[in-house]
């Protein structure tokens, strides 16, 4: 598993009512039982580590949040992206 991924489970293991040691990136966010309010801080969080913006309703695109590898890919994505957008904004 990469470093993405290592981070991306252990900010959804600190938002856990009770934290799980099988988690990687094949697990459906909907087996986790994420309440809410604490998908919204685990969104915040990983925005705050990578660097990110996540859209708003990326939560309710079920391609993009289906599983823990659908949100690395998501996260690296956007990781991508605001790297070719500092990069043309510099040119």
């Amino acid at each position: 598993m990469d470093e993405v991924a290592t981070k991306i489970i252990d900010i959804l293991k600190k938002h856990m009512k009770e934290p799980r040691d099988d988690i990687d990136t094949s697990t459906e966010l909907t087996a986790l039982e994420i309440e809410s309010l604490d998908l919204a801080m685990i969104v915040f969080d990983i925005e705050d580590a990578f660097g990110v913006e996540i859209p708003y309703n990326a939560n309710e695109d079920a391609g993009d949040f289906k599983t823990v590898g659908s949100v690395v890919d998501k996260v690296k994505a956007l990781m991508a992206d605001s790297g070719s957008d500092a990069a043309s904004a510099s040119a």
